[in-house]
């Protein structure tokens, strides 16, 4: 499989409760006390296109099966190449990016309502990164790490969790021989020794 890297650009990734986003605050706190320049960023983004996600997320509005596929789609379009500060714009200042998720979230969750194999052709075209963190856990662990949360959205439960995490076994086998490197890490291990893992790799970069 041919695809596009895009150097210093790093993406973490997890069902949910892995500790995705916690690891981008900690990893970019690690950044900036080794006075390494970096752009932090997220999937769905804070974008207009990325807001009316989370909407869809929540369970708020009733939407057809493939919109959430189209519409993560279109927000990372954005996402990558708005010209002021999107994440090509931020690696052309010579910036590492490091992103809580990306193409291959939608890989794994959009494929629950969409067909596998057209979730991958509306994102073939996207580069992929130089580095894939992959946060594993159990989807009961990820069950009792968001019970304190309050309102899930419509893909936290366990039983949910349980087929996305397989589709995520599923996406790192179909990436494994590209020049992307997969770097599978124990979700369940403490949190800093995580960001050490983490950290320790991207200043090898």
């Amino acid at each position: 499989m041919n695809r596009d890297i895009l150097q210093n650009f790093i993406v973490i990734e997890g069902i949910d409760g892995a500790g995705t986003t916690t690891q981008l605050k900690q990893v970019c706190a690690g950044l900036d006390t080794a006075g390494i320049a970096y752009h932090k960023t997220f999937e769905p983004t804070d974008e207009p296109s990325g807001k009316a996600i989370r909407q869809l997320l929540s369970g708020e509005y009733e939407t057809a099966p493939d919109t959430l596929a189209w519409l993560f789609a279109a927000d990372r379009y954005n996402h990558l190449h708005m010209p002021s500060r999107g994440v090509i714009a931020h690696l052309s200042e010579g910036e590492l990016v490091v992103c809580d998720r990306y193409l291959f979230s939608s890989l794994a969750y959009q494929s629950m309502d969409s067909p596998f194999e057209q979730v991958a052709e509306l994102n073939s075209t996207f580069p992929l990164p130089q580095v894939l963190f992959f946060l594993d856990i159990p989807a009961e662990v990820g069950e009792q790490r968001l019970a304190g949360r309050g309102a899930l959205e419509i893909f936290e439960t366990t039983d949910k969790q349980k087929v996305i995490r397989e589709s995520y076994m599923r996406v790192l086998e179909m990436y494994k021989d590209t020049d992307m490197e997969i770097v599978l890490l124990d979700g369940t291990a403490p949190a800093d020794e995580i960001t050490k893992k983490i950290l320790q790799r991207l200043q090898e970069l």
